[in-house]
């Protein structure tokens, strides 16, 4: 241990005599290091962000009708034009389609300007929604309620505020029972969403909720609905999906031989598609960190031969006073690998200090994971040992008679 502890000492000493040399030798670690950090810390804030929306989207004991199965097929784009909408009909199959639905909620989403007196917001999410939407995970009410099956079917005009339209529209004053006007109507607000925050820098707090009839009678019938289907157990989601998809083929009269006209969509579709999203960042990231470990490493390398070359002489001379091979070999492989892992080192303070830059400018998220810190730094040790094993063994194959008489 002594001796170990000796050895880094004097790497460290020959690393700080010669900073500038000593930097310059191992950039190519800081930049591979850096690199994989930065990335991997913002790759899991950003797949935190993901997940967390998509849950929002799609909680995990939920899955929705979609016009055509979830792809990235251009020709399945295609054909999902040409497939029917989703409307009441499918809403009512999915709600007999077996007992693993235990509610089906129907949906509506438009764009409208909402007023309250002189304040107007633009471009507001109007949500009209079915009586079954208080059953589903994302609509908490934390203020007021929300509207019952009864004002839902005689189309009475009640409305739900997201977090951050109730603070722009009223800021200190309650908006419960305040009469606000949509894209033209009047209705009485009488419940306000629990706060969601925001999602890469888009607030998921700026909608209003409706009553899908009256917003059918705003907006028309022809709407194409979302409807989602909630199950009982969410370890039994495939059952679920499979009893939806017969009801919804007895429904729409599809033949035994004919294709679904329709698509299933779940969280774990949308999470499976950004994992290989994300994947395929990690597969260009090794690329780019090989590339440049393979750089630092043939560096460290001709740096290491060069030290050999400038210390024959004090080589020569620990081998004529009882230096053994090993020990003139331990010490110059010591020096190459404390000075790739000072690279990774100063790379893995660069990498995270440039992933939270990023994250404080922008909406991404950054999230530090141990592994990432230990994999650089033990990814720089190799490359030291890799590339500084032949420098060490040549130095120990000096001959001390002939490196004696070196200058």
């Amino acid at each position: 241990m002594t001796q170990f502890l000796e050895a880094v000492s004097i790497a460290l000493s020959a690393i700080w005599a010669s900073k500038l040399r000593s930097f310059m030798t191992v950039l190519g670690n800081i930049v591979a290091v850096a690199s994989i950090i930065a990335v991997v810390s913002l790759v899991q804030g950003i797949n935190a962000s993901v997940k967390d929306a998509i849950v929002s989207f799609l909680s995990v004991d939920t899955f929705s009708v979609t016009r055509a199965p979830f792809t990235t097929n251009e020709d399945d784009h295609d054909r999902m034009w040409r497939n029917p909408r989703v409307g009441a009909r499918d809403a009512t199959a999915l709600r007999h389609a077996g007992d693993q639905v235990v509610a089906v909620m129907s949906e509506i989403r438009w764009s409208g300007d909402v007023r309250y007196r002189d304040r107007l917001l633009e471009s507001v999410q109007i949500r009209g929604v079915s009586r079954e939407y208080l059953g589903f995970s994302g609509f908490d009410v934390v203020k007021g309620r929300g509207p019952t099956p009864t004002e839902i079917d005689r189309k009475r005009p009640v409305v739900i505020l997201g977090a951050d339209v109730a603070d722009d529209l009223f800021k200190d004053m309650d908006p419960l029972d305040k009469t606000l006007t949509i894209v033209g109507a009047h209705f009485q607000v009488v419940g306000v969403q629990d706060r969601k925050g925001t999602i890469f820098g888009q607030s998921q707090d700026k909608f209003v909720i409706l009553p899908l009839t009256v917003l059918q009678k705003i907006a028309g019938t022809r709407q194409s609905l979302f409807v989602s289907a909630r199950v009982e157990d969410p370890l039994r989601m495939r059952l679920a999906m499979d009893q939806g998809t017969v009801a919804l083929r007895t429904s729409r009269r599809l033949r035994a031989k004919q294709p679904d006209n329709f698509g299933l969509l779940t969280s774990d579709t949308l999470l499976t598609m950004w994992s290989d999203i994300s994947s395929g960042i990690f597969q260009v990231l090794i690329g780019v960190v090989a590339l440049s470990l393979v750089v630092g490493g043939i560096v460290i390398m001709n740096i290491m031969l060069m030290v050999v070359s400038e210390r024959t002489s004090e080589i020569g001379l620990r081998k004529a006073l009882g230096a053994r091979r090993r020990d003139i070999m331990w010490q110059i492989l010591t020096e190459s690998i404390t000075l790739s892992i000072v690279g990774g080192i100063i790379g893995t303070t660069l990498g995270f200090g440039t992933a939270f830059a990023v994250a404080s400018f922008t909406p991404l998220r950054a999230e530090v994971r141990l592994w990432s810190v230990v994999l650089g730094i033990v990814m720089t040790a190799i490359v030291g040992l890799f590339f500084g094993l032949y420098p060490a063994m040549r130095a120990a194959r000096l001959d001390p008679i002939e490196a004696l008489r070196r200058e």
